[in-house]
């Protein structure tokens, strides 16, 4: 229970004075204003979210959806810059709603992402924003929609489809294990189906050591493997992440990417320097991330040297 309990905390583990009367009475105003429109927003798409899973709730009994009913999501806006490419935007819609009609245990989602990190379940460490690469074509970003179901607290399958016709399913595992009172190791391990990639699988370990309750050592690592791949596609980051005061974060990681098949095994290496804290309430949340990269492009090239940079802001609901 104790190593459990500790792998719970490790894992939870970014002019004149008349005029300056006039424009102190106006400041709290404008203040008051900005601060409406937030917390009126927020309510807005926790409403519309709300009324949603209402109605897919009532599909399955006649249970109202306030007993029981339970909603969080997030949506968030992020500008990208890399070193000789032209600065990209990436918005980001997530919302996950349990329905009280499926005993608590099914759950409707839907929003907005990166399609092939949706489909295969991709860790967010490992998506593209969060790597700093710009996101194009457009296409790459699609709505979705679906149902899932957990069983036994390890396990849940996810139905649901994208841009508007494709079908996808999932089947996902989780379990966290406490080694010592300081370290845990976390495993996920999804099988996947979709129309492009047809049957595949991303498997995710993370390793976490608490120097202090304030201090961690994390190494994370993730792979996906499909019929469609000729390869596996992996990932590996290895960081200190450090929880300053005030729901503020900052971590320091180095990190790489590549592929078992074709000539570069290593697409990518570099460090990522995040910064991230609470701007409006506990709910509206900055973040500032740094990043050099020697990425390598055709087989007979030389890597090149790329800094880059992502601004983002994100509402919490």
């Amino acid at each position: 229970m104790r190593r459990e309990l500790a792998a719970c905390i490790l894992i939870g583990w970014a002019g004149g004075v008349g005029a300056a009367d006039a424009a102190a009475t106006q400041m709290p105003a404008e203040s008051d204003d900005r601060d409406s429109v937030l917390v009126g927003g927020r309510q807005a798409l926790r409403s519309l979210t709300e009324r949603v899973a209402t109605e897919v709730d009532s599909w399955f009994g006649d249970k109202p959806f306030r007993e029981g009913g339970r909603v969080s999501g997030s949506i968030g806006f992020k500008a990208l810059f890399r070193q000789g490419d032209s600065p990209d935007t990436s918005l980001r819609f997530q919302a996950q709603v349990n329905l009280p009609n499926l005993n608590d245990k099914g759950y409707l989602f839907f929003g907005r992402d990166n399609e092939r990190e949706l489909v295969t379940d991709q860790p967010d460490t490992f998506s593209r924003r969060e790597l700093l690469l710009n996101e194009r074509p457009r296409s790459e970003q699609t709505a979705f929609g679906g149902i899932g179901y957990r069983l036994l607290d390890l396990f849940d399958l996810r139905a649901g489809v994208r841009k508007a016709y494709k079908p996808y399913t999932q089947a996902r595992y989780r379990k966290v294990f406490g080694l010592t009172e300081h370290d845990a190791l976390d495993f996920r391990e999804t099988l996947f189906w979709n129309t492009d990639d047809g049957v595949g699988a991303t498997t995710a370990l993370n390793y976490t050591h608490a120097y202090t309750p304030t201090l961690a050592l994390r190494w994370q690592n993730a792979g996906t493997i499909s019929q469609d791949s000729d390869g596996t596609e992996w990932f590996s980051s290895l960081g200190l992440f450090k929880n300053l005061s005030e729901m503020r974060t900052v971590s320091f990681e180095g990190l790489v990417r590549g592929e078992t098949a074709g000539p570069n095994d290593i697409k990518e290496y570099g460090v990522r320097l995040t910064w991230e804290q609470p701007v409006f309430r506990d709910w509206t949340f900055l973040q500032v991330s740094l990043g050099h990269f020697w990425p390598r492009g055709e087989a007979d090239s030389g890597r090149s040297r790329q800094w880059s940079m992502g601004l983002g802001v994100e509402l919490r609901f």
